[in-house]
């Protein structure tokens, strides 16, 4: 997979490199530079072509808009990802943080319970494999 990214990666930095001379070109465009504007615009359509074949064996990528956001914004793509593994890892401490909660409220109340209905929680334990009965 990555030889197909390495691969969209040259086709695609050519392309732009084509681009910049061909806006060389025609910012400073003389009749003399017929050919190479000519032959530049082509270069511009094979370079689309291998572009779009690319694209091809890519087709089942998909890339967050906000990716496309950050790269509008003119910052880095890579900034997303490290701000989605943030935010993933704030919500993890968030969720275990909870679950401890959940756990420490589930061992009191059983405890607790236990004082109240001790046959009750007696077969309570027995069910979910705790503590036989007494």
């Amino acid at each position: 997979m990555a030889e197909k990214f390495d691969n969209l990666e040259e086709h695609l930095e050519k392309f732009i490199e084509n681009i910049r001379q061909l806006g060389i070109i025609v910012s400073d465009f003389q009749p003399s530079s017929q050919t190479g504007l000519n032959q530049k615009l082509n270069f511009m359509i094979t370079g689309l072509q291998d572009v779009e074949k690319c694209r091809q064996q890519l087709h089942d990528i998909n890339v967050p808009l906000e990716a496309f956001e950050y790269i509008d914004q003119g910052r880095n793509p890579q900034l997303y990802t490290k701000e989605c593994l943030e935010r993933a890892l704030a919500k993890n401490e968030q969720v275990k943080g909870k679950i401890d909660t959940m756990t420490k409220f589930k061992s009191l109340l059983i405890s607790e319970l236990g004082k109240v209905f001790p046959e009750e929680m007696g077969k309570y334990k027995a069910i979910h494999g705790d503590d036989p009965p007494s």
